[in-house]
């Protein structure tokens, strides 16, 4: 009887946590969902709608195969990251970016495999349960950890939790600085003169519309849309690369750098790799999850072909424009070409259209807390979260405002929230799950461990520290 009741309220939390979901729309529900991941990090989690007046149960529409599975995935690690390649291996260099790019895309992969297996170690120990995202994952693993850790584990998933947020936000800003970059260069050479400022102020209506909506089922479709706009973008700029003459010679460019750079490079890299917040969501999707972390499944398999993605445009935009390659690499464009105008625009447009989405999954994060709260936000559950939308919008209007160059934020949010996302966290979970078996910690494990710890703590420390300076000497 005690089992039976246990598994009733297993059963009503997660018909209530369904409810509320059914509040913010149909997608970004973890238990069972299907994927669908858009770029750089941009995800939604479809699944069927909990009836709010009613109790229907909430179901599995469709489990992934390992080629829709791995889709998603590069999905939600190419996107403005990508564009940045070029900045990336300006700030490591072509032998030094070649040579660290797979080095930190095993890191992240091991990292990813950890938090997988703390995870699945999470689920078992706990009755009814079916799936843990990152954050309950956290929580999980620190509850059943060691006796003193126990009481860390709420603190634990807030830090996630704030982390998730403060990265999403950064995407959402950066995107405003993408479009507005893009799209002032072409008003520029089309005999616009208007100030940067006041493009961004013109991008931010038709971005605030689709963000204030509360179901994200408005706005989905237009995500594929947005991946073959940017896909469009990245083939179309590496063209115009190769085709504008001949490449200059490899001797001009540098291969190594100096310590500052190389954290700038560190911060871009990691921001251009941070897809974990998809990897438990996606695995859980898959017919068959096993597939997705064994030696050649979905995990390997994707980051393999998207580091490979991530060397060759790195590698063609450095060489191609050195030292005077941008943020994005769509600015280096000769504006003056009208094919150079296309790109941009539609690159931009890509963008653009996945603002609303990037902005759901923040929202997500802030609003339940909020709703719980708030008695007003129970009272008013819909004008509320349209307010608050709105003031967060404005708040990631104004951050893209007054950042000078989009290279540096992406750095810095890189360096800051990725590192610790994809790093720091895994680890830790690592630690408190291998602590919960007699001998569980050895050698190995530990000294492996403290190692990706310090290079973690290394790149957060120098990284947040040389993108600070140098977006204090930009204002200057």
């Amino acid at each position: 009887m005690d089992a039976e009741q246990e598994q009733k309220q297993q059963q009503s939390v997660s018909e209530q946590k369904a409810i509320e979901a059914g509040e913010m729309g149909r997608t970004l529900e973890i238990t069972p969902v299907t994927v669908t991941a858009t770029a750089n990090g941009d995800h939604q989690m479809e699944k069927q709608a909990t009836d709010v007046e009613g109790s229907s149960p909430v179901k599995r529409r469709h489990a992934t195969s390992n080629l829709e599975a791995a889709t998603h995935l590069f999905k939600g690690s190419v996107g403005a990251g990508l564009f940045a390649m070029g900045d990336c291996f300006k700030n490591g260099g072509l032998a030094g970016a070649t040579i660290l790019l797979p080095i930190i895309a095993v890191m992240c992969v091991h990292c990813e495999r950890m938090l997988i297996r703390g995870s699945v170690l999470a689920v078992e120990r706990t009755p009814g349960a079916t799936f843990f995202d990152y954050p309950e994952t956290v929580e999980k693993c620190f509850e059943y950890g060691p006796r003193p850790l126990r009481r860390m584990s709420r603190i634990m998933k807030l830090i996630v939790e704030m982390f998730l947020c403060v990265t999403q936000f950064g995407f959402c800003a950066i995107y405003f600085v993408f479009i507005t970059e893009n799209l002032y260069q072409v008003l520029q050479q089309n005999g616009v003169d208007i100030s940067m400022s006041m493009v961004m102020l013109i991008t931010l209506l038709p971005a605030m519309i689709p963000s204030l909506m509360t179901n994200l089922k408005y706005i989905s479709p237009v995500s594929a849309f947005a991946n073959v706009a940017l896909l469009f973008g990245l083939i179309a700029t590496l063209s115009i690369a190769f085709s504008d003459g001949p490449m200059p010679p490899l001797g001009d460019r540098h291969l190594f750098t100096s310590g500052s750079q190389l954290s700038l490079f560190f911060g871009t890299a990691l921001f251009s790799y941070e897809g974990i917040a998809l990897i438990l969501p996606l695995r859980n999707s898959m017919r068959k999850p096993e597939n997705f972390s064994s030696r050649f499944g979905v995990l390997n398999s994707t980051m393999f072909f998207t580091t490979a993605l991530f060397i060759f445009t790195g590698f063609v935009s450095y060489v191609r424009w050195g030292e005077d390659v941008a943020g994005s690499i769509t600015l280096n464009l000769v504006v003056e070409d009208v094919l150079s105008q296309v790109v941009k625009v539609v690159a931009a447009l890509g963008v653009f259209l996945g603002y609303p989405i990037q902005f759901f999954v923040m929202m997500k994060i802030l609003w339940p807390p909020l709703k719980r709260s708030n008695s007003c936000a129970q009272k008013y559950p819909i004008s509320m979260q349209v307010a608050l939308r709105f003031v967060m919008v404005m708040m990631t209007f104004g951050v893209a405002l007054v950042v000078p160059q989009l290279n540096l934020f992406i750095s810095l949010i890189g360096a800051l929230c990725s590192t610790c996302l994809a790093f720091v966290i895994p680890v830790l979970i690592d630690f408190v799950v291998r602590a919960q078996v007699p001998k569980g910690l050895g050698h190995w494990s530990y000294a492996k461990n403290l190692l990706i710890l310090a290079v973690a703590l290394l790149g957060i420390v120098t990284g947040t520290y040389q993108s600070i300076v140098e977006i204090i000497r930009q204002f200057k």
